[in-house]
């Protein structure tokens, strides 16, 4: 009898496993771990219901792109049984490296290293584990096999991975405004001189997706108090560092060991438990910053967050230190830890690196930004930047 297993996902309904390595990969403790590493990381403190997981997401962009290889095998789009296997895996594997509370902590456990490092450095050892089996996915996942539009399915601004976080963080949260046509955008996607391209006919999906994915930024990922949580959560791990705080948590030897020290397979036990668990731990430290910075985690008292369209001037920033320092009776120095500026940026679509090409029934080509009336045109090209600044209420 052939090999399948289902799992009932809350977003798709059934998705289909019917690949022994794959359901192997399933099942290893390394992928097992997004049960425990939040999708949206402080989100549901403004969208209770944003509680999914990365291996929630992770199953999503599986299912897409199971339906993707599909459609396209289906227009003649030759795709081997083993490239399947492969592109299957690459996306099952694309988030793997994510750390607790995926982007919020993302440079700050790890300085320096951007998650799809540790991702590759994940399915590498996988690899090796299930001797060899995962290359084809590896190179896939890297760019270097030669059917360019396999990654492109994993990695672009038209990605299954775009496609289902849209769809599930707009699911989870109540967002409406994050709706997207995946269904559509997958029947109209066709493969041509070999990259990945969208159909004339699904120009208005493209353009849905692209406006969608922008107001999900601002409402919702960006949105001042979740980002104002997540910085509040980075400050934590900051200040535990600086103090050498001890946590009898996993995350301990990430706060008081050289990063070096840490291997790969330590960091893929480590979720968001462990910080929590040292979060709450932190609630009664002795050092007021920490203290009072898990408290504020913990008990949804955080810390006032506001844009501004320009930097925040110095002024500003000077008096909430001094408020700061005189309501806690604390240095200047140590107030510091409590106000603490930035910027975020986000774009619509970026006209520099990648593009989302339409193919025309009379064989032209064109990118989205240039059909004619687009939506999605020049003048939304660059970041929009927003600056904030959070301090004590």
């Amino acid at each position: 009898m052939p090999f399948r297993k289902i799992i009932n996902d809350p977003v798709y309904g059934f998705i289909t496993v019917d690949n022994e390595l794959i359901h192997q990969i399933i099942s290893h403790p390394y992928y097992q771990r997004l049960r425990r590493i939040n999708q949206m990381a402080m989100a549901n403190l403004v969208y209770p219901g944003a509680v999914h997981t990365r291996l929630h997401h992770s199953l999503g962009a599986y299912h897409l792109m199971s339906n993707a290889i599909t459609e396209l095998k289906s227009k003649g789009v030759n795709i081997t049984f083993e490239e399947e296997q492969a592109a299957k895996i690459a996306i099952l594997l694309h988030d793997v490296g994510h750390g607790p509370f995926s982007h919020a902590l993302e440079h700050t456990l790890i300085e320096g290293m951007h998650h799809e490092e540790i991702s590759l450095l994940i399915i590498k050892e996988l690899n090796t584990q299930f001797n060899g089996q995962l290359q084809l996915a590896l190179d896939i996942f890297t760019n270097s096999y030669h059917k360019k539009f396999l990654h492109q399915l994993i990695s672009s601004q038209l990605d299954v991975d775009r496609m289902d976080y849209l769809t599930r963080d707009s699911f989870f949260t109540g967002v409406i405004e994050g709706s997207i046509g995946y269904d559509r955008i997958l029947k109209m996607m066709v493969v041509h001189n070999g990259e990945l391209m969208v159909e004339e006919k699904g120009i208005y999906s493209i353009e849905k997706f692209l406006v969608s994915r922008r107001l999900m930024y601002w409402q919702v990922y960006l949105h001042k108090t979740v980002l104002c949580a997540e910085q509040m959560l980075k400050q934590i791990i900051k200040r535990a560092k600086f103090i050498k705080a001890f946590s009898a948590s996993a995350l301990n030897k990430f706060i008081n060991e050289p990063i070096n020290t840490v291997t790969l397979d330590e960091f893929c036990k480590l979720d968001d438990y462990d910080v929590l668990a040292a979060v709450k731990e932190w609630c009664s430290h002795s050092d007021k910053i920490l203290s009072y910075l898990c408290n504020g985690m913990i008990n949804r008292q955080l810390l006032k967050g506001k844009y501004e369209s320009a930097a925040v001037s110095n002024d500003f920033i000077e008096q909430q230190i001094k408020n700061a320092a005189q309501n806690f009776n604390i240095s200047l120095d140590d107030a510091k830890w409590l106000v603490f500026t930035g910027e975020s940026n986000s774009s619509t679509y970026n006209f520099n690196n990648e593009h989302i090409y339409i193919l025309f029934k009379n064989g032209d080509v064109k990118d989205i930004a240039d059909v004619d009336n687009a939506l999605i045109n020049e003048n939304l090209t660059g970041k929009v930047t927003k600056y904030y600044i959070c301090y004590p209420r």
